[in-house]
């Protein structure tokens, strides 16, 4: 069974968000993946995914409410195939800590490596929706080009 980690900075927004939407992908195709999240920082360890966070989930019929907090453990570097970063700091700081199966996800769906923006920092819920959108777009399109989606 191939596996999967997103990774963000507090593992509250971003990287629950492409967790949820590769888990329906897998649930919905029958797909036998191990899919989960986690965060480069300790900040948030065992808090839910942000309300905003949630509610964009929600409103494209993914529940994120269940999913808790983790920092990333240097295990995880020998349980997952691949592990998806959501910006360059993150890809970064997985590299410095010796991971080498890193992925950014902006290299996927035409996004030319951009960075998925942090919209815990955002002022409305318009960044949330920016966010879903390009995460559900690249997440789809990383599936696909790995060869975890047909």
């Amino acid at each position: 069974m191939k596996s999967i980690l997103f990774v963000c900075l507090g593992n509250i927004c971003r990287s629950p968000i492409a967790e949820g939407i590769a888990t329906k992908i897998a649930a919905d195709y029958n797909l036998p993946l191990h899919i989960d999240s986690a965060g480069t920082s300790h900040w948030h360890i065992g808090e839910p995914p942000c309300d905003n966070a949630v509610k964009i989930a929600l409103k494209h019929g993914i529940d994120i409410s269940t999913l808790r907090a983790r920092k990333v453990h240097p295990k995880d570097a020998r349980r997952f195939d691949y592990i998806v970063a959501m910006d360059n700091d993150n890809r970064n700081e997985l590299l410095s800590r010796g991971f080498e199966n890193v992925y950014l996800i902006g290299d996927y769906g035409n996004f030319n490596g951009a960075d998925v923006p942090d919209p815990y920092f955002f002022k409305d819920f318009e960044g949330f929706h920016k966010v879903f959108s390009m995460l559900d777009i690249a997440v789809k399109d990383f599936m696909k080009k790995e060869n975890l989606w047909n």
